[in-house]
C-alpha cells in the first residue's frame, strides 16, 4: 500500500498564469477550485487493499503485481510539491501534525497494552534507554520499541502480537524522513531533475554492490529507505512539478519496462521467492518499483470525475482514502486476531473432519480481517479528522446525508459527493 488528510490530490501542472483582479472588481465570477484527481485516489485505494490483502495471504508474486509501497510514496509527494507553494516550515508542521496524532493513539493503546503483559524498562538490558526509545512512539525518527515474545490473548490475540503491532510503522518512518527533506529534495529538482530523481538509484546501488569506503554491511534504515523510494517520492514531486510532461512521449514507455526487467532479473538471481520477496531485496525493489510508478504517472490520465465503470466504487475509494492512516496503521494486528478467532474452528470437530478444506482457507479470515478493520475505522479514524482539524465523522464514504439536491448533483457529476473529500497522508 501506508501510508493526512487535508490538501486535495494534485491535479496536473499547468503553467502559473498572471495574477487577475478579484472577481469583485471585474463582476465575473471566481474560477472553481482545482478538482480532485480521482486517478490518484484510486491508485491509492488500490495500494492500501493490496498492502492488507499481502500482508495476510504472504504471496510473493503480489508485489511484483503492484508496488504499493512505491506508488504510495509517489503519490505523497506529489501532495507534497502541490503543498510546498506554501512556506516549507508551515507545510512540514502541518504534515507532521495530521500524521502523528493516529500513531500517538496507536502507541497509547499498544505500549500500554504490552506493559501491561510484562514489558518493563529492564527487559533489553538498558533501562535508561528504554524511556529514550519510548520516544519514537512519539516522533519516528527512528523504529519505535516493542516487546518480544508476548503471550497474546488466548482465543483472541495471537502470541508476538507487538512485533505485528509495530510492523507497518517503518512506513511512518520513511514518511517523516521524506516530508523533513522535500523542501530540499524540491530544490534540488528544480535545478538538476535527473540527477535528482536518479540519486536515490545510484545510492541502491552502491549500498548493494557495496564500497570500500563503507564500513561494514548494515545501514540506517532511513538510508535504506530513502535508497529504496526515494526516486518513488521524488518521481511525484517531478509529476506535479511538470518535469514528466517535458520529455519526448514515446521514452517513458520505452525506458521503463527495460528498467523494470532488470530490476526482475535481479530478484530472480537473488533468491526472489516465497517468504523473500522485493522487499528483501531492496535493490530490486528499487528498480521494480521506479519503473512502475514512472509509467503509472506517464498515462495519469487526470480524473476530475469518475469514468462510468468505476463511478460504483466511488464510495468504497473514497472511504479508503479518507482513512488511509487508520486501516494502515491497524491492518496488521487486525490480521493476527482475524487469524487467531479462525484458528478456534478447529477446535469444532464437525468442522474439522468435514471441512478441513474451508478451514484452511485464508478467505474467511481475509474477510474477518477486513471486518476488524471497519471497526478500527469506526473505533479510531476520527482521530485523523481531529488531526487535520476538521468536523470528526465514523464513515466519511463522501456520501451526502442532508441535501438532496446537492447530492443529486454530484451523482450527475459522477463523484458522488465525494469531491469534498480531503487528500491524504500516505
Amino acid at each position: 500500500m501506508i501510508p493526512g488528510p487535508s490538501d486535495p490530490p494534485a491535479v496536473t501542472p499547468v503553467a502559473e498564469a498572471p495574477p487577475e483582479p478579484p472577481a469583485s472588481l471585474t463582476g465575473a465570477a471566481a474560477p472553481p477550485k482545482p478538482a480532485r484527481d480521482r486517478y490518484f485516489d484510486l491508485l491509492r485505494a488500490v495500494a492500501l487493499f493490496r498492502v492488507v490483502f499481502y500482508h495476510l495471504m504472504g504471496w510473493s508474486w503480489l508485489p511484483v503485481v503492484f508496488p504499493s509501497m512505491g506508488v504510495m510514496f509517489a503519490l505523497a509527494g506529489t501532495l507534497m510539491a502541490r503543498s510546498l507553494k506554501r512556506p516549507p516550515l508551515g507545510v512540514v508542521r502541518g504534515r507532521l501534525r495530521r500524521l502523528l496524532p493516529p500513531l500517538w493513539l496507536l502507541g497509547a493503546i499498544g505500549v500500554t497494552g504490552m506493559v501491561l503483559q510484562g514489558w518493563r524498562p529492564d527487559a533489553d538490558g538498558h533501562p535508561g534507554w528504554w524511556w529514550l526509545h519510548l520516544g519514537y512512539w512519539i516522533l519516528p525518527l527512528s523504529d519505535p520499541p516493542y516487546a518480544d515474545g508476548l503471550r497474546g490473548v488466548h482465543g483472541v490475540l495471537g502470541a508476538d502480537w507487538g512485533g505485528e503491532l509495530a510492523g507497518p510503522l517503518w512506513y511512518l518512518r520513511a514518511y517523516l524522513w521524506f516530508v523533513l527533506l522535500s523542501p530540499l529534495l524540491l530544490r534540488a529538482l528544480r535545478r538538476l531533475p535527473w540527477a535528482t530523481i536518479l540519486m536515490p538509484i545510484a545510492l541502491a546501488a552502491v549500498l548493494e554492490f557495496g564500497h570500500p569506503a563503507l564500513p561494514g554491511e548494515r545501514f540506517p534504515s532511513a538510508l535504506t529507505d530513502f535508497s529504496t523510494f526515494g526516486a518513488c517520492w521524488i518521481l511525484g514531486m517531478a509529476h506535479q512539478q511538470g518535469v514528466l510532461r517535458r520529455i519526448p512521449r514515446y521514452v517513458v514507455p520505452s525506458v521503463a519496462p527495460a528498467v523494470a526487467a532488470v530490476g526482475l532479473w535481479y530478484a530472480l538471481t537473488h533468491g526472489f521467492r516465497q517468504g523473500h520477496d522485493l522487499d528483501d531485496i531492496p535493490f530490486a525493489q528499487s528498480l521494480w518499483s521506479f519503473a512502475t510508478v514512472l509509467l503509472l504517472l506517464h498515462l495519469s490520465p487526470s480524473w476530475p470525475v469518475w469514468p462510468r465503470l468505476l463511478r460504483p466504487f466511488d464510495r468504497l475509494i473514497t472511504l479508503l482514502n479518507s482513512r488511509a492512516v487508520t486501516i494502515y496503521l491497524w491492518h496488521n494486528i487486525c490480521i493476527l486476531i482475524a487469524s487467531t478467532l479462525w484458528d478456534q474452528m478447529w477446535r469444532f470437530d464437525a468442522l474439522a473432519s468435514r471441512c478441513t478444506w474451508l478451514l484452511e482457507s485464508p478467505w474467511p479470515e481475509l474477510a474477518i480481517a477486513w471486518t476488524l478493520v471497519a471497526l478500527c475505522v469506526l473505533a479510531f479514524g476520527w482521530v485523523e479528522d481531529l488531526a487535520a482539524k476538521r468536523r470528526p465523522r465514523l464513515w466519511p464514504d463522501g456520501r451526502v446525508r442532508h441535501g438532496g439536491a446537492a447530492h443529486g448533483r454530484a451523482a450527475k457529476s459522477g463523484t458522488g459527493g465525494s469531491g469534498r473529500a480531503s487528500g491524504q497522508a500516505l
